[in-house]
Order: C-alpha cells, then structure tokens, then sequence
C-alpha cells in the first residue's frame, strides 16, 4: 500500500515535468522563459528559483484554501495565493541578493516578476480547482518546478548554440527562438501515454 503511494507520488511528479509540462502545454512562464534562456547560468538560476517558489507556495496555498472554503469564502483565493507568493519571492530575491549577487544582477528584472509567473499561480490555483490532496498537490508542484527548470536550461542550451549558428536574418533572434519552443512542445507532447 505504501510502496503503491510511493510510485504514484514519483508518476506524479514525472507526469508534470516532462508530459504535462506547464511551459511546453500549457505556455505558462513564457516571459522568463525566453527573457532568462540566453545565459545557461541565469537560466539555471532561474529554473531553481521558480522551483523553490512553486514548492515552497503549493504547500503555504493548499492549508489556506483549505480554511477559506471551510470559512465559506473560496473566492478570496487569487488574492491570498498572490500575497503569499509574492512574500516568498521578496524572501527568495533577499536570499539570492545576498549571497550570488552575480546571479541577482543577471537575473535582472525577472526575478520580481516570479511574483506574477503565472506558472507559479497556476499551480496553487490548479491543485485547488481540481481539489487535490495535499500529497497530489505537492507532487504537482514539485513536477512542474522542475519541469520549468529543465525546459528553461535544455532552451538556454539550444539558444547558445543557436546564437553560434548561421541562422538566416529574418530568423535571428526570437523568431529561432520561438521556432525551436515549439519543436521542444512537440517533443515533449511525444511523451504523452508513456505514464498511465
């Protein structure tokens, strides 16, 4: 019995990462997804970033909505998911601000715009919606952080190399760019049935 919780938590987890992946299918997280790709590094940065606020939200958000639906008031929920998420990244900023302060200045505005991700808003908003236990809604989240990070590095990586190539002019640039976004969707999309 436990060992069958174990498998469905880590299916979970896969199911958000690579087949449901919230940038590939459902475009959330487009605009630090190709404003932070140039770079692998701030790409990384980011990727981490965006998963420690996913994770860190899921599990403040999922308890509070909890209690507004016991108290008859579900419908403060956007608002209330909005303070707690952007409290947690003026903590994470804080944090990176203080100690990669190289990381900070390439993450640039980005960073604070974590706070309207709607990746990260998307997932609180999403477990409640679909009325997930708590365990469901943490494999969620920790999926999609991690979705989010690797499509942002295994991007970064393609733009570096893309940069380097003798790309026509027309295409220079986020045309390329938006191009192989696409090419990774439907690589990603190939995935689908592979998890029951």
């Amino acid at each position: 019995m436990v060992w069958n919780m174990i498998i469905a938590f880590f299916l979970a987890i896969v199911n958000s990462m690579l087949i449901n992946n919230v940038t590939l299918s459902r475009f959330y997280g487009i605009c630090p997804f190709l404003g932070v790709s140039k770079k692998t590094s701030s790409a990384l940065g980011m990727g981490v970033a965006v998963t420690f606020v996913i994770v860190l939200a899921a599990a403040i958000c999922w308890p509070i909505y909890q209690l507004l639906s016991y108290c008859h008031i579900a419908y403060m929920d956007t608002i209330t998911f909005i303070l707690v998420i952007a409290s947690i990244v003026q903590l994470v900023e804080m944090f990176i601000k203080k100690f990669s302060p190289s990381l900070y200045k390439a993450l640039g505005v980005y960073l604070p715009l974590i706070t309207t991700n709607c990746a990260v808003l998307g997932v609180a908003q999403g477990n409640s919606s679909q009325g997930l236990s708590f365990g469901a809604s943490m494999a969620e989240a920790i999926g999609t952080g991690l979705g989010f990070a690797l499509v942002i590095y295994i991007f970064s990586c393609i733009r570096y190399r893309l940069d380097a190539a003798n790309v026509p002019k027309a295409f220079k640039g986020i045309p390329i760019a938006l191009a192989t976004a696409a090419l990774m969707s439907l690589a990603f999309l190939g995935l689908t049935g592979m998890i029951g």
